[in-house]
């Protein structure tokens, strides 16, 4: 079999929803797809950790403090998890935790979907710089909810080791979701309501372009691989329905 055809049969395979279960099963397309999930995940993961471990120092009380060292912890470890399997495909694996200055941000007023380099695959939100433990919590819970969404996709990739890491790594983002809802819900108590809707009117538009654009033809390639299954539209739904259910609970409005 010629190796278009071998690349055409696994396409057709993972199109009816097969999965790859090792690297060596995987075309040169579909390894460079997984490879591209792998390290933004990785990279967000790394740059969300050292922009939040930046905010135990601001966070108000002991309870707070322990919470940011939590999800910092708890965000390098997903990190690792996931940079474990792109060992698997060849990453140098050693260099990857310095391969990027995870703590550079652009200026705070830098306009929605910047980016700062083209080689850190984070995703654009985490090159904004955090600003006070307002502004942690909220952006915490607006972004938090949208990786909820994106693990939801994530969780049913065709990549089976990936699939499996991320079905571990869902509910402990689940909970940074929840302890981020609990801690707006004590500033809005404590009467930061106006700070937290202006981390709103900053946040929200930054974690929009999250989603990607309507390349439909991108999605559908996407889609046959078994990588992608909702589009960015029924994604960033999702997101605005979620973040609307978790905004109402404090009394505030997206």
């Amino acid at each position: 079999m010629s190796e278009t055809q071998e690349t055409m049969a696994l396409e057709e395979y993972l199109a009816q929803g097969g999965v790859v279960t090792s690297p060596a099963n995987a075309n040169a397309r579909y390894r460079a797809e997984v490879m591209k999930i792998m390290a933004i995940f990785i990279d967000s993961e790394l740059a969300g950790a050292a922009g939040f471990a930046g905010s135990i120092n601001t966070a108000p009380g002991l309870r707070e403090r322990i919470a940011a060292a939590k999800i910092t912890l708890e965000k390098t470890r997903h990190a690792e998890m996931v940079l474990d399997l792109m060992g698997e495909f060849g990453a140098n694996t050693a260099r990857y935790a310095n391969s990027h200055p995870w703590e550079a941000r652009l200026e705070r007023d830098a306009p929605p979907g910047a980016t700062r380099s083209e080689h850190d695959m984070r995703l654009s939100v985490f090159n904004y710089p955090l600003d006070g433990w307002v502004d942690a919590v909220t952006m915490n819970l607006v972004m938090g909810l949208a990786v909820g969404v994106q693990l939801d996709d994530l969780t049913r990739v065709s990549y089976q080791p990936l699939a499996e890491a991320f079905r571990k790594i869902a509910p402990v983002e689940a909970n940074h979701v929840k302890l981020a809802r609990e801690g707006l819900a004590h500033l809005v108590e404590q009467g930061h309501a106006e700070e937290i809707r202006a981390a709103l009117d900053y946040w929200r538009p930054r974690v929009v372009p999250v989603f990607g654009g309507g390349d439909s033809a991108r999605h559908e390639m996407l889609r046959r691989l078994g990588l992608r299954h909702r589009d960015s539209a029924a994604q960033r739904q999702a997101w605005e329905d979620a973040l609307g259910a978790a905004l109402a609970e404090p009394g505030l409005t997206a």
